[in-house]
């Protein structure tokens, strides 16, 4: 019976085995952390920036060879943790810009391109072309980076844009594992939501050293805050409020279905955090997913979703309502009714005003690591990319977003399944205000949309073959 097999069936006995065979792959992890946390405690953060993120792609090589579920669920937290790890080795060992260490989650994402590799030539069949068109235009906006730009930027940033999509593909070509990823992803971010929400109201609260440092050092005042208590827009462990944000509404629509006696602390200290990101694209991305979420859902299940919000509304909203977070959350909130006089609406306006014409106008773009970040996903795709690269990319996307939710009658019954069409449906109107589909953000969409897909292609499979 192999590691799989043994992974289906719930007897007590075979829960020993399965912990003794997946033994080597906590040690690994172990090891790993182990090793991160005496190099911190050392102030030996020099070392680390080289040998953090060579050590997370050795373990997620193991992991992918020997227990590929381990595998999805370490590259998570690979994402959740490394800006946090980073800032703390910063701050004992000095500032480093730009950092290696955060090359580790895109490197570990990126392992997945063996999946699609060997799947290549059969993509078309087993439905993964879309993913293939749209890989296919990040690697043109790769080639013209590496003419208009240097290297090591093209690099970089390539590897931000496809590890999303090669992540994605690896969760949908494993589709027979469904149950599987669904169990393993649903566990993962729970705990997401409960570490790195915990930390993100801590860090509003306090302010601890480490954040202080980094912003302090990145100057990045008008998009964090102020380096002090409760002046702070939380980005937890993450690199930024939005990255935050966007884990969070993944986080709190799974614990929404989830049957867990956590779901009801995580929601609630999940949506605190979201609101203290102060991110208000990512609070109308959250609302369009929770009302996709109570569409898709059908039923009692339906019900029982209204049930629990109600629950969640009841300890939330006093929450809000009393400092120390009262005045930050309401200012926020009464900016979206007035939004003529406010600066960040002003000044994405102007933005707009600029760069639609070149937009327009980018028939080649201007390649990968040749920008800045541009408030706006859509315009940075095409400036980017040009249009020659945005065609295969969109082209690629809308495909998968139609069968998406075309196959959606087949999966009714399973609300994790709707809880990915609702998180993915939930980032498209943010494209308008953010780039939510390269780095994290990203692996949060491309993710859920290869396992929206992955529960597509499951249940049309047990339909047909008569088996539940």
């Amino acid at each position: 019976m192999n590691h799989k097999q043994v992974l289906l069936n719930s007897s007590p006995q075979q829960d020993i085995n399965v912990g003794r065979q997946s033994k080597p792959a906590w040690m690994a992890i172990q090891a790993l952390f182990l090793f991160t946390s005496l190099c911190l405690l050392a102030s030996l953060g020099k070392v680390l920036n080289l040998l953090f993120p060579a050590g997370c792609f050795a373990v997620a090589v193991f992991l992918y060879l020997r227990y590929p579920i381990f595998y999805v669920s370490f590259t998570w937290w690979v994402f959740f943790l490394t800006p946090f790890i980073r800032r703390v080795a910063d701050f004992r060992s000095g500032f480093t810009d730009p950092s290696p260490m955060l090359l580790a989650p895109p490197l570990v994402a990126t392992i997945a391109v063996v999946t699609f590799y060997r799947n290549l030539p059969t993509a078309y069949v087993q439905g993964g072309l879309p993913f293939v068109l749209s890989a296919i235009g990040v690697f043109y906006g790769f080639l013209i980076g590496l003419v208009n730009g240097s290297p090591v930027p093209a690099i970089t940033s390539f590897m931000i844009w496809i590890s999303p999509i090669l992540f994605g593909f690896h969760l949908f070509i494993n589709w027979r594992d469904y149950p599987d990823y669904r169990q393993n992803i649903q566990r993962t971010f729970l705990w997401g939501v409960l570490v790195t929400a915990t930390y993100g109201i801590y860090q509003y609260l306090v302010a601890p050293e480490w954040d202080r440092f980094w912003l302090i050092e990145t100057k990045l005042y008008s998009s964090m805050g102020k380096p002090e208590p409760l002046g702070l827009r939380v980005w937890s462990t993450m690199n930024s409020p939005l990255n935050f944000a966007t884990v969070m509404i993944a986080g709190i629509i799974l614990l929404l279905i989830s049957q867990g006696r956590s779901r009801i602390p995580g929601v609630v200290l999940g949506i605190l955090s979201l609101l203290l990101t102060t991110v208000r694209t990512a609070w109308g991305g959250w609302m369009v997913s929770v009302v996709a979420l109570l569409g898709f859902l059908k039923g009692i299940v339906q019900m029982r979703l209204i049930a629990l919000l109600l629950v969640i509304a009841i300890l939330v909203v006093p929450l809000s309502k009393v400092e120390p977070f009262a005045q930050v959350i309401q200012s926020r909130l009464t900016s979206l009714t007035n939004v003529g006089n406010d600066q960040s609406a002003k000044e994405r306006a102007a933005l707009y005003a600029v760069l639609v014409d070149e937009a327009l106008k980018e028939f080649i773009g201007k390649g990968n690591g040749t920008l800045k970040p541009i408030d706006s996903g859509v315009l940075e795709m095409i400036l980017t990319l040009g249009w020659l690269g945005s065609i295969p990319y969109v082209g690629g996307l809308l495909l998968l977003l139609y069968s998406l939710f075309q196959g959606s009658n087949s999966s009714t019954s399973d609300p994790f399944a709707s809880a990915t069409r609702a998180i993915t449906f939930g980032f498209l109107p943010m494209l308008a205000g953010s780039n939510v589909i390269i780095g994290i953000s990203g692996m949060v969409f491309w993710g859920f949309l290869g396992l929206g897909m992955a529960a597509n292609k499951y249940h049309q499979h047990q339909r047909i073959t008569g088996f539940k």
